[in-house]
């Protein structure tokens, strides 16, 4: 049953195919199309009504942060681009509409002491009986890993068993969020830290059948919304919860296990200009550890130097908001 209703729903389905077999993901882009079709359902939109006046009502009525509504903008108007190579269509009413000027996001960053902090506070508050432990340790090992080796929340939740090999310290990391595996080195401190979780495991458990390398019992792996709130509780434990704020254009995040991740980032750039290295050189290298498809997407972290920077400008642009 197609997802979609309009007119046009037709020319959707032909689009997410053409691009689908192209090797694009397409659940970005059919959350654009269904949003693009509710819209034509709303105002019972006929061929004639798809003026540039009618997308930019479209702009106008979303309820969404610019960057969100510029993506969605984009996307409607390389969908009429291809309406126009398959002669659907004489012209693309969204070729003069320009983008919304995007607000700026200044991510969290904890310093290397801080994460050392959060991680004491976390391996503090474990519960010990044996009931809990093994599922206790999981959520500590998940958090280390976003921590130590910079990985999105759910990366570490997908591993199986085998993907940790003991004998040189490494991880397989299958299928990321561009769709590449990635081999990374880990810390010898981290392989310690799961072979005594595995070695737990197996003492408290026996012998599961669990293919996953994190397990929440026996028989279920983890999810994410077990390893949200024991971060928060950890960073407030700390004394580190702040709210995220929106300063004029000026989004400032608060902490998330995703900052986790900025964090490792910016601190291992930082660790590598003190060496007297080149940042810049060592982006592929980055690019790649945390599987990132292009360059662009890791040269965010450059924006930041460190804590202390994001600490700093944070309060410049604060003062800046209350000056009279």
């Amino acid at each position: 049953m197609s997802p979609f209703e309009s007119f046009l729903s037709g020319q959707f389905e032909d689009y997410i195919a053409y691009r689908h077999q192209l090797g694009y993901d397409t659940k970005g882009l059919q959350w654009v199309l269904r949003t693009l079709d509710r819209h034509l359902l709303r105002k019972k939109a006929e061929p004639a009504d798809l003026t540039p006046a009618f997308f930019l009502s479209l702009q106008a009525g979303l309820q969404a942060q610019s960057k969100s509504v510029n993506r969605l903008l984009s996307t409607t108007r390389m969908f009429f681009n291809y309406l126009v190579r398959k002669d659907v269509c004489q012209d693309n009413p969204l070729k003069d509409i320009p983008l919304l000027p995007e607000e700026r996001f200044i991510p969290y960053i904890f310093s290397p002491a801080q994460i050392d902090r959060l991680l004491e506070a976390l391996g503090r508050s474990l519960r010990r009986e044996p009931t809990y432990f093994v599922k206790e340790l999981g959520i500590y090992l998940a958090i280390l890993l976003l921590a130590r080796c910079g990985m999105r929340i759910y990366e570490p939740l997908r591993l199986k068993r085998h993907h940790f090999r003991a004998d040189d310290n490494t991880l397989y990391v299958e299928k990321t969020k561009f769709k590449k595996d990635r081999l990374i080195p880990i810390p010898g401190a981290v392989a310690v830290e799961i072979t005594n979780y595995l070695a737990v495991r197996q003492s408290l458990w026996g012998a599961d059948d669990n293919p996953y390398l994190l397990a929440a019992s026996p028989k279920k792996p983890f999810y994410d919304y077990l390893i949200r709130p024991r971060f928060h509780q950890a960073v407030g434990d700390i004394g580190l919860s702040c709210p995220r704020q929106t300063i004029g254009t000026t989004n400032i995040g608060s902490p998330t296990p995703h900052s986790l991740r900025h964090s490792f980032a910016v601190n291992t750039l930082k660790r590598i200009t003190e060496t007297g290295r080149s940042p810049q050189h060592a982006l592929p290298v980055l690019a790649a550890y945390l599987g990132h498809c292009e360059y662009k997407h890791t040269t965010k972290y450059l924006k930041l130097l460190d804590a202390s920077h994001r600490h700093n400008l944070v309060a410049f642009i604060q003062t800046q908001a209350h000056r009279p």
